[in-house]
């Protein structure tokens, strides 16, 4: 086999591949056993025809379009070897010469990952949020946590902002009673916002026996995005009450002792989560910097797949799991079609950038992932699928994700180098040390996942389905 490679362009190769006839003997042999399987000739038994009673009876066309058939994949990666070319996709074949006998010769089209400097990230500074927690925020977080423990009373007067009332709905369309429209005895709080818009205002000053009509846009339902007269009567007025914010609170909400211990774990628990914050707004800056210095040719089919690919997962996946379409989606977000498909276009070229450039520093750093690093992604990536680490690990595997997961993993131990490397200041002007955190890795890996945006636990999730 002769094979010659023409760089059609920085990210699009075209192979020329000559195979001498002998070379398919094999897929010769293999042409006529299978069609020997599948014919049935009066005089012979079945699967041993002569291969020449074949040619007569079916012709050798059919014989050699069945090898060429079997050979075209193996000569092709063959090619690709010598070549030392790092595919992307399928290849676009064209078999420009058959002659039986003498020659197989045929081209192939295919992406290529495009070769890329990695430029020097050394000099990259960015600035991220202070680490500040202030008294208001421990504040407001203790102040959530009494919400929780807050009781509810039953009181004799009118319903007032941040009772519990409890109500029946009727809804009605074009005066006539939706069949959805009814609902009794509902537990609602009202300035909570959870039902219908103007149900605040129709409760508030009514007391149990208490009935009102106004008019809201439904929601959701059969009747969904139309306007109802909405009856609401009142059944029953609760008045909640928060529990007093001391010593006793805290031992009933918490394992401390006192308030003050408390708060202090509050504002412990709030530092903790703005590390976290932090460190992931490091990690998105550089990665927005490093993506500014390096020239990545984007391959044109790559780029309409990834897009595709966004696209299905969006509409299939994220918004099937709310009960949205597309076009109520773009609706609530007040974007054009148009405006959505250039904001997926520009974040599919931005994914693949990110991975070819962190692929190549992978490589470059010569970076490696060990057993235990595979694992703890697994498992948080099955967290997030919904599915058991079991469930999820089995339906990598039957689906062939194992390379995948590797690879994030890889690309976040790349990120996190050159993350190592920059310099990183908050707004007070200090410097962000962030070697010290245990999880800058994994961290670096959910950011580059979030740029990349793998699809492992879509398959994985559609594996389970099936």
């Amino acid at each position: 086999m002769k094979s010659a490679v023409e760089t059609l362009n920085p990210t699009r190769v075209r192979l020329s591949i000559e195979v001498p006839f002998e070379e398919l003997k094999d897929s010769l042999d293999a042409a006529y056993k299978k069609i020997n399987q599948q014919v049935t000739v009066k005089g012979f038994r079945k699967g041993k025809i002569p291969a020449r009673v074949i040619d007569q009876r079916f012709g050798r066309g059919a014989v050699l379009e069945e090898a060429v058939n079997d050979a075209l994949p193996k000569f092709y990666t063959e090619a690709v070897n010598e070549g030392e070319l790092n595919v992307l996709g399928q290849p676009e074949v064209d078999i420009t010469e058959l002659k039986d006998g003498e020659l197989l010769a045929f081209t192939a089209e295919v992406d290529v990952r495009p070769e890329i400097e990695i430029p020097d990230y050394s000099g990259i500074e960015v600035t991220v949020d202070a680490l500040e927690v202030t008294d208001e925020e421990v504040e407001k977080a203790v102040e959530q946590l009494r919400e929780r423990f807050a009781s509810t009373n039953p009181v004799e007067r009118a319903a007032a902002d941040g009772d519990v009332v409890t109500i029946d709905l009727q809804a009605k369309v074009d005066g006539e009673v939706l069949e959805d429209g009814v609902a009794d005895g509902v537990s609602y709080t009202i300035g909570s916002g959870e039902l219908l818009d103007g149900i605040d205002e129709a409760v508030t000053g009514l007391e149990a026996g208490g009935e009102a009509t106004f008019t809201s846009q439904l929601k959701g339902g059969s009747a969904e995005g139309k306007d109802a007269e909405v009856t609401v009567k009142v059944t029953a007025v609760a008045a909640r009450e928060l529990p007093e914010l001391d010593d006793d609170f805290a031992q009933m909400a918490s394992e401390f002792d006192t308030l003050e211990e408390l708060k202090a774990d509050s504002r412990k628990r709030l530092e903790t989560t703005k590390q976290y914050d932090q460190a992931t707004q490091a990690q998105e800056r550089v990665l927005e910097e490093l993506l500014k210095l390096a020239e990545v040719p984007i391959p044109e089919k790559l780029l309409a797949d990834e897009v595709q690919t966004r696209k299905h997962n969006l509409e299939h996946h994220q918004l099937g799991q709310m009960g949205l379409d597309l076009e109520k989606y773009l609706e609530i977000q007040g974007k054009t079609l148009e405006e959505f498909e250039n904001e997926t276009s520009e974040q599919a070229v931005k994914g693949i950038k990110t991975q070819f450039i962190l692929d190549e520093l992978v490589n470059k750093e010569k970076l490696n992932v060990n057993q235990e690093e595979l694992t703890e992604h697994l498992m948080r990536r099955a967290a997030s699928s919904g599915m058991s680490p079991d469930q999820f690990a089995q339906a990598v595997v039957e689906g062939g994700q194992v390379p995948m997961l590797v690879g994030e993993v890889a690309r976040g131990k790349a990120l996190a180098v050159v993350v190592e490397a920059a310099k990183v200041v908050d707004t007070n002007g200090e410097i962000v040390d962030l070697e010290d955190d245990e999880d800058e890795a994994a961290e670096a890996t959910e950011t580059a996942e979030a740029a990349t945006e793998d699809k492992a636990d879509d398959k994985a999730e559609e594996k389970n389905e099936a």
